[in-house]
């Protein structure tokens, strides 16, 4: 039973609401004794910053969650390499590592940080040339901005942000449903040095956003580009439908020279006219938001591909003939944005596409291809399938990214 103190407690501290200067504590939060000297009206309220619980759009911000790897070389096409959400993008712009770091700015309560660095220089890029980092949104995470109405939100992006080239970056907001954009520009003022940038996107009153599971939005950070990009007037006072050339105007060239690099942290994306603090979440509470996108079967620590046993999915088949392939199935920790491509490991051996025969000590080639979906999958083991009643082990990931 709640005692009587519980429930006055209960009533007058509120949960992480932000309010204006006027009717907080120095932390930020609106105090017990502003709370409980007036009710919230109307008017006070609409002064309280959107959305106090998953106000941040952006998944994983904070750098924490890296489940493929924490280092990726040698980089020279587009994909997930490190920090989960977090996507290289590139079109033959240099070469690259991509890798998440114990450095962020003292103080600030992070920790991580992903680091883009140029291992082969492109000084001269050529005009469809491309390098950046990103984050895609599913639409229907989006609704609440309220875009392509006349009551759409304004947006506000904030981060920290660290190079060693000084200069001009170009950031973008890019509508796939409608294909409207907006770039805004930011400058790094001091070479190796921590700087925090907030940058304000103004409310779309053209174009809703799609209210399902595809890529609604590509957030992106450019690190350089060719004169297709740049050789306009670079869009950042309203949405536009995109003039290609006026995307990414005046961005410095961080793949002009080896070990250039680019470091970013604390990333927020919110509904809001202003920028607020950074909304820190429990390890496991972004971890299965990540899980939505990429699994694995592997310990965390693990990258995969390593030839591991640890946790690895375990079952015994059975079956009355030996020509008819073995038949099992399975169900996610996490359902999935989509029905994933899932990538099987022998856990003996590392090889991709098998599993491990325990009971013959012998990889089996294994295809899933049975009754997939979001939450629930089969796999076939079709070469030359084991006996009855043998003990067959694999590791796997499922990616289901936008």
């Amino acid at each position: 039973m709640t005692r009587a103190r519980d429930v006055s407690r209960l009533i007058t501290t509120p949960p992480n609401i932000y309010a204006t200067d006027t009717e907080t504590s120095s932390a930020g939060y609106l105090t017990n004794a502003s709370a409980s000297s007036s009710y919230l009206t109307q008017a006070s309220a609409s002064t309280i910053y959107k959305g106090s619980n998953f106000r941040n759009l952006i998944i994983n911000g904070d750098m924490q969650i890296a489940q493929r790897n924490t280092s990726a070389s040698s980089l020279t096409t587009t994909g997930y390499r490190t920090a989960d959400r977090w996507q290289f993008q590139i079109t033959t712009q240099g070469t690259w590592t991509m890798s998440v770091e114990n450095d962020a700015p003292t103080g600030s309560g992070f920790r991580k940080s992903t680091k883009v660095l140029c291992t082969t220089a492109d000084a001269s890029p050529a005009a469809g040339d491309v390098v950046l980092l990103s984050q895609t949104i599913e639409g229907q995470n989006l609704q609440q901005i309220k875009k392509g109405t006349a009551a759409a939100e304004q947006l506000t992006v904030s981060f920290w942000v660290k190079s060693n080239v000084t200069g001009t970056y170009i950031f973008e907001i890019y509508d796939a449903d409608n294909t409207r954009a907006i770039s805004k520009s930011y400058t790094i003022s001091a070479s190796g040095v921590w700087e925090y940038k907030t940058i304000t996107i103004p409310a779309d009153t053209t174009g809703a956003f799609d209210n399902d599971n595809d890529a609604s939005v590509f957030i992106q950070w450019f690190l350089g580009a060719g004169s297709n990009l740049t050789s306009g007037t670079l869009n950042s006072s309203s949405w536009v439908s995109p003039t290609t050339a006026n995307r990414v105007v005046g961005q410095v060239n961080l793949a002009s020279a080896i070990s250039n690099y680019w470091q970013i942290t604390g990333v927020q994306l919110e509904i809001n006219a202003t920028a607020t603090p950074f909304e820190f979440e429990p390890f496991e509470t972004t971890l299965r938001k990540c899980q939505r996108y990429y699994q694995k079967s592997y310990n965390y620590s693990v990258v995969p591909g390593t030839a591991d046993g640890a946790n690895a999915t375990f079952t015994t088949t059975s079956r009355s003939n030996t020509s008819i392939p073995s038949l099992n199935t399975g169900r996610f920790g996490v359902v999935m944005r989509g029905s994933p491509t899932m990538t099987w490991y022998s856990p003996s051996t590392g090889a991709s596409g098998k599993i491990r025969d325990v009971s013959a000590g012998v990889d089996r080639t294994i295809v899933w291809n049975f009754d997939s979906g979001d939450n629930f999958g089969g796999w076939i083991i079709t070469d030359n399938a084991p006996s009855d009643g043998a003990e067959v082990r694999g590791q796997w990931q499922a990616v289901a990214e936008l």
